[in-house]
């Protein structure tokens, strides 16, 4: 069995800074609209998934992937909040911070793989 590492992180890290902005330029793709944000779309979620697939070396898939998505849903409701000038109640805020204490409680958790 491996230990989580600094490794496993760091790929994670990058995967869902890739996953970030492959779901913002799938928004700017305006469904398919517009090519080269399409492209990109692509080309940065299989960055992401290549990303996911080397952490998963050094991780469990459950807590690689509940940490890839939970973090991956709070930050994108930022980037729509601040870019695209969408809304965000104090409900929908009040939902993520759960995410947040989960992915805080999944990261302290200690898992090996």
């Amino acid at each position: 069995m491996k230990v989580e590492s600094g490794w496993g992180w760091m790929f994670l890290l990058l995967a869902i800074l890739f996953e970030l902005s492959g779901t913002t330029f799938m928004k700017l793709s305006a469904g398919f609209s517009k090519l080269w944000p399409s492209v990109w779309m692509f080309v940065l979620y299989g960055c992401s998934f290549t990303l996911l697939n080397f952490a998963l070396s050094y991780m469990n898939v459950g807590i690689a992937y509940a940490i890839w998505s939970g973090v991956g849903i709070v930050l994108i409701t930022v980037v729509g909040f601040v870019l695209f000038k969408e809304s965000i109640n104090l409900n929908q805020v009040f939902w993520m911070s759960l995410i947040v204490i989960g992915v805080i409680g999944l990261k302290t958790s200690g898992s090996v793989h």
